[in-house]
């Protein structure tokens, strides 16, 4: 009888201390989460429960397995598994932690600036750190799991005598994985790029989405992702549209004709963007630009707070602005002049004698000259 209880008390009360433990624990979190809004470190630190009830279960199995006597025969392969499982759920409380308390640093560094540039910063920043711990840590507990077998404990003399010859060769094949890992710890730490900035590369407009240790997301505009190594970024050039704040400058062309009203333009261009919510009203301008045979060209000049908005005013200012000419000023759209060109001015000051030069002399409407030419041409 009691090589039956002593197993169901040793396995049942380690369980049931467990779950108590663990639904007090949350709910001294919920209180304290309640009690200072504030701060989210509590509640996030709620979502560790599920390793934290790992880690203690695991831990009162392997120092009661003993007094057990469970399945005596396979007593060292229990004990080992009970020591991967308290080592692996130990290295993921470890990491839900160090993510509660960067994730809470971050929220508060976040209420107290209002810079989103320096945000966004700290934010590509805290990602990374993540990251990086993540891996250390997953490192750390893989190193220890493999040291529980005796064979990789013998083997260690001899690993470490082979390391340099290891590390060269593993240098050599992850070369460019190591060069994109120091490429995403330089992007993180050097502010080059950040999550949320506003990009341009390979001819793609988008915005950066995530940023790893190795590869970067671009979200482009039609909600398309780009994945590119961050290596890129710190070998390639490529336009940051958010560097150093996200106002930007937009430009709208219009090809009219030369009698289109320019004031009238730059007086209605002011119209509409007053009525454009987007116009973040910093400046505005509009010139002529450049000018060919049959029209010219007027540059229209517009700001706001970010690229959405001066994609927003940009299709405004060129929808309202075309319709307000096509209704009011149909003269000044481009057209295809087929009037008759107008003679230079002859020598003597009067116009159209230096074109009849090789008929007769005579008016200067031609009709003289083409019945001249007949009679010429008839007495030949």
């Amino acid at each position: 009888m009691e090589n039956v209880l002593r197993p169901v008390i040793v396995v049942g009360g380690s369980v049931v201390l467990t779950v108590l433990v663990g639904w007090a624990t949350d709910l001294l979190l919920r209180k304290a989460n309640a009690g200072r809004p504030e701060t989210p470190l509590w509640g996030l630190l709620r979502r560790a429960r599920i390793p934290y009830q790992l880690v203690l279960c695991a831990a009162l199995l392997r120092g009661s397995y003993d007094q057990a006597k469970l399945l005596e025969a396979h007593r060292v392969a229990v004990g080992r598994t009970l020591t991967l499982i308290l080592i692996g759920s130990a290295a993921w409380l470890v990491i839900r932690i160090a993510g509660a308390v960067v994730e809470t640093s971050y929220s508060r560094y976040a209420r107290a600036h209002r810079d989103p540039a320096r945000v966004r910063r700290v934010r590509t920043q805290v990602s990374l750190i993540m990251r990086v711990v993540a891996a250390v840590v997953g490192v750390v507990a893989a190193s220890a799991m493999l040291l529980t077998f005796p064979a990789m404990r013998t083997a260690g003399t001899s690993l470490l005598a082979s390391a340099g010859i290891l590390g060269i060769v593993a240098g050599v094949a992850a070369q460019s994985t190591l060069a994109n890992l120091f490429a995403g710890l330089q992007i993180a730490f050097g502010d080059m790029v950040r999550i949320g900035d506003t990009v341009v590369v390979n001819s793609e407009w988008g915005t950066v989405e995530d940023i790893t240790l190795t590869f970067l997301t671009v979200r482009t505009w039609d909600e398309r992702r780009i994945t590119m190594p961050v290596s890129y970024f710190t070998s390639q050039p490529f336009e940051n549209w958010s560097r150093g704040g996200a106002q930007m400058t937009g430009i709208v062309y219009f090809h009219v004709d030369h009698s289109a009203p320019v004031e009238a333009m730059r007086d209605r261009l002011r119209d509409i963007l007053r009525e454009c919510p987007a116009w973040d009203g910093r400046a505005f301008g509009l010139q002529v630009t450049d000018s060919t045979p049959n029209t010219m060209q007027v540059r229209a000049l517009m700001t706001a707070k970010d690229s959405d908005d001066i994609w927003t005013v940009r299709v405004a200012v060129r929808e309202r602005m075309i319709r307000w000419l096509n209704e009011e000023h149909p003269y000044a759209l481009p057209r295809v002049n087929t009037a008759s060109a107008v003679p230079p001015p002859s020598r003597n000051g009067h116009p159209g004698t230096e074109g009849m030069a090789t008929g007769a002399q005579g008016s200067p409407d031609g009709r003289f000259h083409k019945a001249y030419g007949s009679s010429r041409t008839g007495r030949g």
